[in-house]
């Protein structure tokens, strides 16, 4: 997909959602009544990760890998992560900057995270990475969560020992064996 189409593409479903309050893909942040049947279900203590594989309708775009909600016990659905298919590197910039462009537009200026290619919108409380999905590959990583993650990322820390967006963390580092 050319990029000057892939990044208003993507990001409207997160910069609208985030203005109004609802999740990416028309989904709506805290109780889950009705979402598409996932292709997995993964569940650690108080989080069930919900992966939607690239065939699935919410992961239906064209440079879409997977796509990753994360249900709470308690506050509902709250986060959304979208994983692109591998990116060559003739492919990775134009897209990237797409995206952050187009972030940039509807958000402002980025805050720069501590990892490299990784840039946050806290008013949108958004995410644009770049993932290392194995040697020689690269993937573009976006999330978005609902305003009471951290309550559900303090209740998984409690059972699990570690906080919930460790699980995201793999993903933007390349451990996609945790499909949260």
């Amino acid at each position: 997909m050319d990029a000057r189409v892939f990044g208003p593409l993507l990001l409207s479903a997160w910069a609208t959602a985030a203005a109004a309050q609802e999740a990416p893909f028309g989904l709506a942040w805290g109780p889950v009544t009705d979402v598409p049947r996932p292709s997995m279900v993964d569940r650690e203590a108080n989080v069930t990760a919900l992966t939607y594989l690239h065939d699935k309708p919410i992961a239906s775009g064209a440079d879409t890998d997977r796509v990753i909600l994360e249900v709470c016990r308690d506050e509902g659905l709250q986060q959304v992560v979208w994983l692109s298919r591998p990116l060559s590197a003739a492919e990775l910039p134009a897209r990237y900057d797409a995206i952050l462009r187009e972030g940039t537009r509807r958000n402002g200026p980025p805050r720069s995270d501590t990892r490299s290619e990784t840039v946050a919108w806290p008013n949108g409380r958004t995410l644009l990475a770049v993932g290392k999905p194995g040697p020689g590959s690269s993937r573009l990583v976006m999330l978005s969560r609902g305003e009471r993650y951290d309550a559900c990322s303090r209740a998984h820390a409690s059972t699990t020992g570690h906080p919930a967006n460790v699980h995201a963390g793999r993903l933007i580092d390349g451990e996609d064996g945790d499909q949260r």
